[in-house]
């Protein structure tokens, strides 16, 4: 089974693995979320495949649901679950940074190869690419404060590229409560990692035009 939680918000609802970081998608209905989760599993499996961990996950599982919010509705995996504040071993917690990091890769090499201009939404929105970048760098630096890891604004990809470390050295550590910071690392991890692979797939999309908005 692959252990999945829903997070509910007034219109919407998000279906995120707990196991597999950044695996989260979100629609209109828990059933149509949870079926949006699993069409995503081969794209999510190139992030798995990156990581060197095989991916073959079972039918989802909901094991529980969370309260969400205004944010939820506008496209963020907001709430944290209390399965979140369990402890995590050293082991589990590198193998959810492997995740991590892969995204990492595989979002700056999509950046390098995609055009400035990416195609726009049905009402003419969405950014470019250079300020989908700027926006996954920014967000992420504001995550990493919530688990103490603090840097000053990117002057340089040297910068950027510190800050992650940092982050991924801590949150490779194992854990257990209480939280002494904003996020608890498995939620941080989660949503670190969701962000990332949420562009990355957006940017992938927009690129061509094929690609499902």
């Amino acid at each position: 089974m692959t252990r999945i939680y829903l997070e509910t918000g007034p219109k919407k609802v998000f279906a995120c693995s707990l196991d597999w970081p950044g695996w989260c998608r979100v629609a209109r209905g828990e059933e149509a979320a949870v079926d949006l989760l699993v069409e995503y599993a081969p794209r999510y499996r190139v992030v798995a495949d990156r990581a060197g961990l095989p991916f073959e996950p079972g039918d989802p599982e909901v094991v529980a649901r969370v309260a969400g919010s205004d944010m939820t509705d506008f496209g963020a995996p907001y709430a944290v679950p209390d399965l979140d504040f369990e402890p995590i071993g050293a082991a589990a917690a590198g193998r959810h940074v492997a995740l991590l990091r892969a995204a990492w890769e595989l979002f700056d090499e999509v950046a390098a190869e995609s055009p400035e201009e990416l195609r726009k939404g049905p009402r003419g929105g969405g950014r470019d690419l250079s300020k989908i970048v700027a926006h996954v760098e920014e967000a992420e630096r504001a995550y990493a404060r919530k688990v103490g890891v603090r840097h000053r604004p990117y002057r340089f990809r040297l910068d950027r590229d510190a800050m992650r470390a940092e982050l991924a050295e801590v949150l490779s550590r194992s854990w257990e409560p209480p939280s002494t910071t904003g996020w608890p690392p498995r939620y941080a991890l989660r949503r670190t990692a969701w962000h990332v692979i949420d562009h990355l797939w957006e940017i992938e999309d927009r690129r061509s035009a094929g690609g499902a908005l």
